[in-house]
């Protein structure tokens, strides 16, 4: 359902066009954040606690985002990008700066070097598509 007016000053879908690709890779990296979380929190917790948590939470913020722009939410899809985004560049410079902190990786580790850098560069994607979306097109001038 769309709170969006029909007709051709509406704005677009943030989860139409290109959007069902970026929605595609979130989905895929919220499955495999979410079950490396989970795995992780359930069966070596004590290992990493810091790690791992923060592994879980990578999980549960692409689920959020992921269904967000699907569903066209804008908010929650601007916070939940937009903590990826603070998320991925804070524990992937700690990963980098304190190890001691991070002894297993994240998935924002390294800025996601373990998913070869998808974490570090969707949240910038999904932030420019958010903003190329949410701009409201302008009509074209009547003649006459």
């Amino acid at each position: 359902m769309t709170t969006e007016p029909a007709g051709p000053t509406a704005r677009p879908r943030t989860g139409a066009g290109f959007g069902r690709l970026l929605v595609a890779v979130y989905a895929v990296l919220a499955l495999a954040a979410t079950a490396r979380g989970l795995y992780q929190v359930t069966t070596k917790l004590d290992e990493a606690p810091l790690a791992y948590a923060l592994s879980l939470v990578a999980g549960v913020v692409y689920v959020v985002a992921t269904v967000a722009l699907a569903t066209n939410r804008r908010t929650p899809a601007w916070v939940a990008v937009g903590f990826e985004l603070v998320g991925v560049l804070t524990v992937g410079i700690l990963s980098l700066v304190d190890v001691g902190d991070f002894p297993d990786e994240t998935v924002w580790s390294g800025f996601g070097v373990g998913y070869g850098y998808v974490p570090l560069v969707l949240p910038f994607v999904g932030l420019w598509w958010l903003w190329r979306t949410g701009r409201t097109p302008t009509p074209a001038p009547t003649v006459g």
